[in-house]
This record gives C-alpha cells, sequence and structure tokens, in this order.
C-alpha cells in the first residue's frame, strides 16, 4: 500500500485504523503454518510474492527478534587515565563520523533509512509505545519496526553485513507509514526512501554484486551501464599508474567518462599533487578503454572526510607517544586530502606502536563489499587492550617462527622472516563498519607486510558475546556437552592461529621491479605440487588481489582457516592457550579443544549454505565460502573421517558424524592437500589453476547442498549477533571523558546510535 493510501486511512477514527502485523501482514507462514491470505498483502509485498514463492521471500525477513547483545567495556575502560580515555574518545568519534559512509556504500536507501529511524526516535522521546499509540499501530507492528531497526543498525545498511543479502521488515508497509506521520522530519526521510524499504520484485537485486549480473551496488554510483570488463580495464590503468583504489568509487558518466571519485576532505586536488601527480584527466591508449577519458575527482564523501579529519588531528593531540602521534598525522593527511600514499605511511607507524593500551585503526580496509574486490569499505574502531588475555597471544607470537616451519610447503615459499607483530587481545569500545568481527590481521598491503610486519588483534569482547537462548542444530546429541563447554576455547584457538600464522605466513614469489626478483629466478623452487621448477610468479606492479581479483578475499580467508586447522593439530600450541602439557593426547583436554574445533568448522560449512544464492549461483559471503569448501575437504577425506547422518527425505534429523579419532590421521591429510594446493597457487600467481581448484571445492550444485541442505539450514537459522555499543562524552570543561552504556535491546541501539548523532 502507497504512503498516500495510508494517508487516507489515518482520516478514520483511531479504533478503525489500528495498523498491526495481523492485519497487514507479511506472509503468514512467517509466524504459523498456515497458506498466506495474498488478499490481505500490501500491493508492493504482493508484487513480490508473484516473482518469488513464499519459501524463498522468507529467507529476506528481518530477524524476529534479532539477537541484541552489549558489547561490554566498562570495566575495561574505567581504568585507563584520563588522557587515554581521551585518545579512545576522539578515535571513537572518527570511526563514527564515517557511519553514513558505510550507508552509502551498502544501497542508494540505506542513509535515509538510518534518517528515518533516528527521527521516529526523536519523535518517540524514549516512549515507544506511546508512539506507536498515536500512530495506531498495535503492539507487533510497532516490534516488527524495532527488530528490523536494531538489525539495520546494526548492520549499517539494510543489506547484511554477513551474506551481502537484503533483509525487509516483518511489519508491512503501512505500519513504517503510520509511524512516519508522527513526525514530520520522519515522514521526509521515509518518503526518500522511495518504497526501496520493502521492495523484493526483483530477487537478483536483493544481493550485492556487479550490475550487469542483475545485482546492486554503490562502488559505481549513477553508473547503471558499467560493465566488469570496464571496471577490470580501470583496475588495470590504475595499478599501471600507482594509483591505489582502496578509497575510491567509479562513476561512468552519460558521455562515456570514467571518473575515480576519491575520498577526501578537499574538493580540489592538492596544491602539491595527489598520489600520481598533478594531472587529473587522462586519455587511455590501447586496450578495451582506447580514447577514452578518465577523470579523477576529489571530495566523495567531503563532509565526513572533513569530520573524521579534525577528530583525527584531536587524537594526535592526545597521543600516548611520537608513534600515535606521527600515525595520526599521517591518517589526517591521508583523510584529508585523499592520499592512500600517506595512509600506507600511517599503517607503518601502527605496526610500530607496539602494547598501546587503546589500539586502533581506522579508514577504507576490508575489500569484501565491492565487487570487484579491489575498493575498501570505511571502517574504525578504538579498543582496549586487555593484558591477560594478551599474555598467551604474545606466546602465540613467541612461538611463531617454530609452528610455520610445520606448514606443508618448503622455505622457498615461505617469507625470509618472519616478522614477529604485536598480538594483543583487545576490549572494543567502538567500532564502526557494516560488522564486527572476532579477529583482525592488518595491514592489507602485500609489501608491508612482506618486508615491514602487520599486526593482530583478536576482539574478546566480541569472542564472549553470547545470544540468549541460542540453538545449536546439526550437532549430535553425544557431542553437545563437549562442543558447548569449548567451543569458546576452540575459536579463540582458531582466530589465534588464523590472524597471526595463517594471514602472516607465506611468501609471494615476485619480479618487484623490471629484473628484480626476491626469489632465485635462474633456479626457481619446486614445486611440490608438480615436482618441477616454477613457472608463474607476480610481476611488476601486480598485488595478490590485482591478480585473483574478487576470489581474493575468500580464497585467502579459506587459506588462513586451513593453517589454523592444521596447526591446532600442534599439542604444543594447544598448550600456549592453556590445554595439555604439549603432549599428543586425542581423549584429554587439548583433544577435546581439538575435537570442538573441527566440529566448529564442520557445522560452519554446513551453514555456509545459507549464504549461497541458488537464483544466481554464487557465494554472498568469502567466509562461508572458504569454511564450505573445508567442510567439503574433511567429507571428502579417507576412511569416512566425517560424514553428514541422516535418515528423514528431508534431512530434517541432519547432524554432522565427525570422527574424532581420526582427527590427526585422515582429517589433517585432508586440511593439509587443500591448503598446500592453494598456498602455492597464490604464491606462484598460478590464477588459472589456483581459481579452477577453488571454485571446484566451493562449488554448491542446486541437487543436493543448494537445495535439500539449504532449505533445512535456513528452517534452522539463527539470528546473527548484532552489537549495541557505547558511547563517550568529552567534558570540554575538565577534560573528563564518561561512558554510556545501554541496554541489550532494540530500543537500546536505537538510543546509541541517536546519541551519536546529537
Amino acid at each position: 500500500m502507497s504512503i498516500a493510501c495510508v494517508s487516507s486511512l489515518r482520516r478514520l477514527p483511531l479504533h478503525h485504523q489500528r495498523l498491526s502485523s495481523a492485519s497487514f501482514r507479511a506472509p503468514a507462514h512467517l509466524y504459523t503454518s498456515r497458506t498466506p491470505n495474498l488478499e490481505r498483502l500490501p500491493r508492493q509485498q504482493l508484487r513480490s510474492l508473484r516473482t518469488m514463492n513464499t519459501h524463498q521471500l522468507s529467507q529476506y525477513f528481518a530477524d524476529s527478534p534479532p539477537a541484541v547483545v552489549r558489547l561490554e567495556i566498562g570495566k575495561h575502560f574505567e581504568p585507563l587515565t584520563d588522557r587515554q580515555k581521551r585518545y579512545a574518545h576522539f578515535i571513537s568519534r572518527a570511526s563514527f563520523a564515517g557511519n553514513r559512509i558505510v550507508l552509502r556504500q551498502t544501497s542508494p536507501e540505506a542513509e535515509s533509512i538510518y534518517d528515518f529511524i533516528i527521527a521516529l526516535h526523536r519523535a518517540a522521546a524514549g516512549d515507544w509505545k506511546a508512539l506507536a499509540a498515536k500512530a495506531g499501530v498495535e503492539e507487533d507492528g510497532l516490534n516488527g519496526f524495532l527488530h528490523y531497526a536494531a538489525q539495520f543498525l546494526g548492520n549499517a545498511g539494510n543489506y547484511k553485513s554477513f551474506g551481502d543479502s537484503k533483509f525487509i521488515p516483518r511489519s508491512p508497509e503501512p505500519v513504517f507509514a503510520a509511524l512516519a506521520s508522527t513526525s514530520a522530519e520522519a515522514e521526509k526521510h521515509y518518503k526518500a526512501t522511495n518504497g526501496a524499504i520493502f521492495s523484493a520484485d526483483k530477487q537478483s537485486l536483493l544481493h550485492l554484486g556487479f550490475t550487469d549480473d542483475g545485482h546492486l551496488t554503490t562502488y559505481y554510483p549513477d553508473s547503471p551501464d558499467i560493465t566488469k570488463e570496464e571496471i577490470g580495464a580501470v583496475a588495470k590503468w590504475s595499478s599501471d599508474k600507482g594509483l591505489l583504489p582502496e578509497n575510491n568509487r567509479l562513476r561512468k558518466t552519460k558521455d562515456g567518462v570514467f571518473e575515480i571519485l576519491i575520498a577526501s576532505a578537499t574538493t580540489t586536488i592538492p596544491a602539491e599533487g595527489g598520489d600520481i601527480g598533478k594531472e587529473t584527466e587522462f586519455t587511455v591508449s590501447g586496450g578495451l578503454l582506447d580514447g577514452k577519458t578518465i577523470r579523477l575527482v576529489y571530495g566523495d564523501y567531503a563532509k565526513e572526510m572533513e569530520d573524521i579529519t579534525g577528530y583525527t588531528k584531536k587524537a594526535a593531540e592526545n597521543a600516548e607517544n611520537e608513534t600515535q602521534q606521527k600515525m595520526h598525522t599521517a591518517y589526517a593527511k591521508s583523510f584529508e586530502e585523499g592520499s592512500l600514499l600517506a595512509f600506507k605511511d600511517s599503517q607503518r607507524y601502527w605496526i610500530r606502536d607496539q602494547g598501546p593500551m587503546v589500539e586502533c585503526n581506522i579508514g577504507f580496509i576490508e575489500t569484501y563489499r565491492d565487487p570487484a574486490g579491489i575498493r575498501g569499505e570505511w571502517e574504525g574502531f578504538a579498543a582496549v587492550v586487555n593484558l591477560e588475555r594478551t599474555r598467551a597471544f604474545g606466546e602465540l607470537v613467541r612461538s611463531a617462527p617454530e609452528l610455520i616451519p610445520l606448514l606443508p610447503w618448503s622455505k622457498d615459499f615461505e617469507k625470509d622472516k618472519f616478522l614477529s607483530p604485536d598480538f594483543t587481545s583487545l576490549e572494543v569500545l567502538t567500532f564502526c563498519g557494516s560488522g564486527i568481527p572476532a579477529g583482525i590481521n592488518i595491514p592489507n598491503y602485500d609489501d608491508i607486510r612482506q618486508s615491514e610486519g602487520f599486526k593482530n588483534v583478536s576482539l574478546g569482547n566480541v569472542l564472549g558475546a553470547k545470544a540468549p537462548n541460542e540453538k545449536i542444530p546439526f550437532i549430535a546429541e553425544a557431542d553437545l556437552e563437549i562442543y558447548q563447554k569449548y567451543r569458546d576455547a576452540a575459536f579463540e584457538v582458531q582466530v589465534g592461529l588464523h590472524e597471526l600464522t595463517g594471514h602472516g605466513c607465506g611468501k609471494l614469489l615476485q619480479e618487484t621491479e623490471p629484473g628484480v626478483y626476491n626469489f632465485d629466478h635462474e633456479n626457481p623452487p619446486v614445486s611440490p605440487l608438480t615436482g618441477k621448477p616454477v613457472t608463474t610468479w607476480y610481476k611488476p606492479g601486480q598485488t595478490w588481489g590485482s591478480v585473483f581479483g574478487g576470489l581474493a578475499g575468500a580464497y585467502e580467508e579459506c587459506r588462513a582457516e586451513l593453517v589454523a586447522m592444521h596447526l591446532s593439530c600442534e599439542f604444543s600450541a594447544l598448550k600456549i592457550f592453556g590445554f595439555g602439557d604439549g603432549s599428543v593426547d586425542i581423549d584429554g583436554e587439548a583433544g577435546d579443544v581439538l575435537y570442538a574445533s573441527y566440529l566448529s568448522m564442520a557445522r560452519a560449512g554446513l551453514l555456509s549454505v545459507e549464504f549461497w544464492d541458488p537464483h544466481q549461483k554464487k557465494w554472498g559471503q568469502a567466509h562461508c565460502q572458504a569454511r564450505f569448501g573445508i567442510f567439503k575437504s574433511f567429507l571428502e577425506a579417507e576412511d569416512d573421517f566425517c560424514k553428514l547422518e541422516y535418515k528423514n527425505d528431508d534431512l530434517s534429523d541432519l547432524t554432522i558424524k565427525l570422527d574424532r579419532s581420526k582427527i590427526l590421521t585422515s582429517g589433517r591429510k585432508a586440511v593439509s592437500d587443500f591448503l598446500q594446493k592453494i598456498h602455492i597457487y597464490k604464491s606462484t600467481a598460478d590464477v588459472k589453476t589456483g581459481t579452477e581448484f577453488f571454485k571446484g571445492m566451493t562449488d554448491v550444485g542446486l541437487e543436493f547442498w543448494g537445495t535439500k541442505v539449504r532449505d533445512v539450514v535456513l528452517k534452522n537459522k539463527q539470528p546473527r549477533k548484532v552489537f549495541v555499543q557505547a558511547n563517550t562524552h568529552l567534558d570540554e570543561a575538565t577534560g573528563k571523558v564518561t561512558l554510556k552504556e545501554y541496554d541489550p535491546s532494540p530500543e537500546g541501539m536505537i538510543a546509541s546510535w541517536a546519541d551519536r548523532e546529537a
């Protein structure tokens, strides 16, 4: 039903116009087992149903209720000094100042939806029930809005941060329109969404991806006819020029000019020039874009970048040491001028800032959401170091030089020297982005990682956050006790090994500049896969990301996960985390942790099929693609190491059977073989073989995995956690910073974001 139709409804007496999910309901099977009454649906949702059956549509509805949990930070924040608190405050403000960037990177309507939610919060003035009564909306209709709003804010947009698929409210359009009518500001923002909150008439647009595949992306704004080939050609031109892509978007104008939109506070090229000089307009010679114009346009997200720059400079003023000060000065230059060379300098200083009490990183970091896999999403975090948990990670860092040689390749395919990183356990104060990970390993620039180092962080209060009444399907009853007791410990081991040794290991064989190699070019290393000298490597200017493109994210996550699975079989590694004495004991507590780790990976791989789209036959999430491939390797392992067990045709009794006694034999061999292949293909830039192999291992197919298994996974789907984060307030007169935490509820989530806009 359109807004105009709802306006006419509002002219009726209130007792005739109470709007709820009972009277204007999403498909009824989402609430009961009844068949939906199509005549009672609003027209826009009815159009959606006619293009998708109710089973297909159900997977796109918002969680009801969402799993809202609080990031506990108070006891870690309070012991900080006043200076440290101010430092954390300004980093937090700089991070959150980029929230609108994340929204615009998600969908065209996301920022208007955000403003609509915040405007309704102001109109409610803390009393949502009174607002609903004013709108003539019943409790279940209001709850549908609140559940949607919490999931929206937790994902920084109306597409899931984990899976990149759209979610739409369970309360129907008239409920939202009625709520909007209570505030002129809210109604303005609601109208600006132009119906996109509920639109589901084209299934391909319910997923992020390339426009010429029919998907949605805002990394290529106002460019409906831009092609993957053109995007790739601009990427090659940029690479040849030395223009890094992480902080830009790409627009194809109506007259065929390709505009690279650079995020910066300044709207003109800096006086001393940009990262590739003072020119801003170029004519391409040769290739697909021969004769075309490429133009650099500064000032994308200018207002946000100006605010971020200001807060970053304030952080520099409150830094504890010269390294931190130089880091934030480099950040400020990058955000003000759009320089990614300055950003790389900030990352160099960040690596050198060893053991800070307040840790941070901020910028255009991860490239998962750009369908081309090269442009970064805005991300910023401020966190407090947990000294006790960090000690275990310090021991892991010290042990890494002994663990890495245990991986299934020779030193020819490993870094010449392991650069011992800072590895800390953090309690998150602020994380701005579309989602919060459990661990981080950055920077992502290979030249810095290979020669200067990197840092690892484990996010403790993210790892430890628990949703109430969480169910655990697909784990056999006999395994539940061990799984529940040790899954958190297993996950911490997995995260530690994944981030430190997984992302931290491996050498890229490169011709670093014409005629200069980082390996013996005359006598190339012998591949363990072929028994012959390698014939491929990275050419000057090529990077891992530029060669493997959009597949790079999933491929690298798979490699890191496999490294962790391989090394978790080392009982000396389990001892570092406090389990066992280092001796092999598959039946002891260390064995319990190892078993829980392999069970967790198998279950994660099974659940991953939720994020494979059967309509487009493509993956929507890099980590899920990786974990599915690992699970397939378990199932294909020798000696019935892992099996799916079920008796019912609909797989309703499906469980994972994993033989604990074979983890150190069949299981580890399957992991080792898989890992060796994808590592060597990456190390040698063998993109053709590597791509074919990895796509084969992660192929789903419709007949079994993509239909029967996926159906039962969706029926047992648990809401993904969304996190309520604290806010800080600075008293300018005293220089004191206070912390405000919020209830773990949809109302608390909305209030936390509204306070950030105050």
